[in-house]
């Protein structure tokens, strides 16, 4: 682990200020909170199983500062980061003078985190799996009236996690965690490409937060699943460093990509649908996988040889835009969505000019920097299945015909710059996923 990297991510970041990544930290829960809170008062936020992984730990080490009995969740049937929980937690705290300190991962988090921001209060966490890089992130991922979105509010002021506690989570949540962090690899690759175009400047020090370790924290996905601790500590430490990274410019852009956009719009259908919702990670995992396949279909194309001429003039107005979209989905607040995001990033055919005279100038070095960057699909899906997550879209319920769609549809539902936008400008969307779904195609072979 690297300390300087951390203290470096510290002094840049907005909202966090304490991080503590090391076995038995749990003993540290009481001095951390004075660090940051000093005399203030404190309250637990647990559901009924993170409660007894740590949760009880953590109370007892507060014993003497504790405002309140816990607030505790029912942990079964499975909690979800819904707007009725962030009501019904902010009530409960609304009362009490007191700062809170979630127990638990993703759905704890989120739900205090925004409870928290709605009170103006601060908040610190204690981790209990590495599943998810939304400890140190801003925002939350919260379901509202069936759709979910993330809402802006601060990241926790401090972060304790006991790798003795990371150790002890089930398989499934590290596993998890390893897919959203894979995802980090065609995340990068899409900033690279938005910097060359000039579309979204690559920052630095964000960038190599999140990039610099990349391939040794996700370099030993066996070892993650059997449980040791020093891939479980990288696999948290490279996590929160994309939260950190997130914080400081204070953008996603660092830790999300076209492998999220395929994420965002699976769960965003299987909410308007009303069928199951596989977790994040594994989502993001398979999303990795039908990135780099489709990377890899564009990078062996030569756009220096593009009719620019051609593309431009068959190029969409921005009603004829919007159509298109309304044409794609089928689900109301879907569709909404959809076209704001298509119509925020809508450029003219002299803006797309511009754009595409920059790509021929500057595809040749371009192309090299991408191959650099990113795994072929099948290291992606070899690393998932090590990891023991899902490696076949069929395993989290996407079946070849959902999955072609998906690569016209996810493009969609964002303003980023991903390598969809592009192959769209360039008129290569169609024959690029088209070829993926042949008979002799990467899909094909691999669903």
């Amino acid at each position: 682990m690297s300390f300087d990297r951390i203290r470096r991510a510290l002094e840049k970041a907005s909202d966090t200020r304490s991080l503590i990544i090391e076995s038995g930290a749990l003993g540290q829960v009481g001095t951390v909170f004075k660090e940051a809170f000093g005399d203030k008062k404190a309250v637990v936020v647990a559901d009924t199983i993170t409660f007894e992984v740590a949760g009880r730990a953590v109370q007892a080490r507060l014993a003497e500062r504790e405002a309140a009995p816990p607030v505790i969740f029912p942990g079964q049937p499975v909690l979800y980061a819904e707007f009725e929980n962030v009501l019904e937690l902010e009530n409960r705290l609304k009362e009490l003078d007191a700062i809170p300190v979630a127990v638990g991962s993703g759905t704890i988090n989120d739900l205090t985190k925004l409870a928290s921001h709605r009170l103006r209060r601060p908040y610190m966490v204690v981790a209990t799996a590495a599943s998810m890089d939304g400890y140190a992130a801003f925002g939350a991922a919260i379901t509202s009236n069936g759709f979910k979105q993330t809402m802006a509010c601060p990241a926790p002021r401090a972060i304790l996690a006991d790798l003795e506690v990371l150790s002890a989570a089930p398989d499934h949540m590290n596993a998890r965690g390893y897919g959203d962090l894979l995802g980090k690899i065609t995340a990068g690759a899409d900033w690279l490409l938005a910097d060359a175009l000039e579309v979204e400047a690559l920052e630095p020090f964000s960038w190599s937060l999140v990039q610099d370790s990349l391939r040794e924290w996700t370099g030993q996905p066996a070892k993650l699943r059997a449980g040791e601790s020093q891939a479980i500590s990288n696999l948290f430490e490279g996590l929160v460093m994309s939260g950190l990274a997130m914080q400081s410019i204070k953008s996603s852009r660092p830790a999300s990509g076209t492998e999220h956009h395929f994420s965002h719009l699976w769960e965003m259908e299987a909410l308007g649908y009303g069928k199951t919702e596989y977790p994040h990670g594994y989502k993001v995992g398979i999303g990795t996988i039908a990135a780099t396949a489709f990377y890899r279909q564009l990078l062996a194309r030569d756009l220096t040889r593009l009719d620019i001429d051609n593309l431009c003039e068959s190029w969409p107005s921005r009603q004829e835009v919007e159509q298109q979209v309304r044409n794609a989905h089928d689900i109301p607040r879907v569709v909404e969505n959809a076209v704001a995001e298509s119509l925020a990033k809508y450029i003219t055919a002299d803006q797309l000019r511009q754009r595409l005279t920059l790509l021929v100038e500057r595809w040749p070095e371009l192309r090299e920097k991408l191959a650099a960057q990113l795994l072929t699909p099948e290291e992606v899906q070899e690393l998932l299945r090590q990891a023991g997550c899902p490696a076949r879209p069929s395993e989290i319920g996407v079946d070849l015909r959902r999955l072609h769609q998906s690569y016209f549809k996810a493009r969609q539902i964002r303003s980023r710059y991903t390598v969809l936008e592009l192959a769209y400008e360039t008129g290569q969307l169609e024959e690029c996923a088209a070829e993926l779904f042949a008979p002799e195609g990467f899909w094909q072979k691999n669903s």
